[in-house]
């Protein structure tokens, strides 16, 4: 495969529920792994459930930190963020691990799409990284291996909270509660304190609760790469 390949697969939904605001990809959630997993000496490639041009949450671009200043000004890479893959371009095998980043956005059109849970499963099932942050471990609710077991079954891991989303007042406006989904499928979530960095390992299956845990998370797949 030469360079080591990640895929990082952001979401391509805009509308948040009902309510006319606008969602999409959080900024912090693509930067701060992105640069982590570049720096560990792999190639990047972005993809959407749609393909093409992947709507940003505006909000994730107000006051952004060093990493998401870098990543927003960087000539190169926003622009790639128009033109993402699209689950039909992807194969399994060209990938060491694949990242599926937050924003509510990701709750309408991550758990469903059969392309992206397919290429999870074959991602993992071949020895790879899975990983996921904030909202987008939406794309692990099912995901289910070559036999039929959810992926997430009997594993630990991180997410967005229900108590975040209760936070948030958004509880009654995202289709499904995150935590209680995962859950329902068998996984053991270990939550931390609302906006507060926590960070999963359970062997090759990586998770983020919230944006504050996006750098570290991005560290964790490519320490957990690099002893592959």
């Amino acid at each position: 495969m030469g360079q080591k390949k990640a895929l990082i697969v952001v979401t391509s939904h805009s509308q948040l529920g009902d309510t006319g605001e606008r969602t999409g990809w959080y900024l912090p959630e693509v930067a701060h792994p992105y640069f982590r997993l570049v720096a560990a000496g792999l190639e990047v490639e972005f993809a959407s459930p749609r393909g093409g041009d992947a709507p940003v949450d505006e909000g994730s671009l107000r006051s952004p930190d060093e990493d998401s200043a870098r990543f927003l000004h960087d000539p190169t890479l926003m622009p790639r963020l128009r033109r993402t893959l699209a689950p039909e371009q992807l194969t399994a095998s060209d990938y060491a691990a694949i990242l599926f980043a937050g924003g509510h956005g990701t709750m309408w059109d991550f758990p469903n799409n059969a392309r992206l849970a397919a290429v999870t499963a074959a991602i993992y099932e071949q020895g790879g990284v899975v990983a996921a942050v904030c909202h987008g471990p939406a794309a692990l609710v099912n995901v289910k291996h070559s036999d039929g077991r959810y992926l997430v079954a009997g594993k630990k891991l991180a997410t967005f909270t229900n108590e975040e989303e209760r936070a948030m007042k958004l509880d009654s406006v995202v289709p499904f509660l995150l935590e209680t989904a995962l859950r329902e499928r068998g996984a053991e979530i270990q939550s931390g304190p609302n906006w507060q960095e926590n960070v999963v390992v359970d062997e090759r299956l990586i998770t983020g609760q919230n944006p504050q845990s996006a750098a570290k998370l991005g560290d964790e797949v490519a320490r957990v790469l690099k002893r592959a």
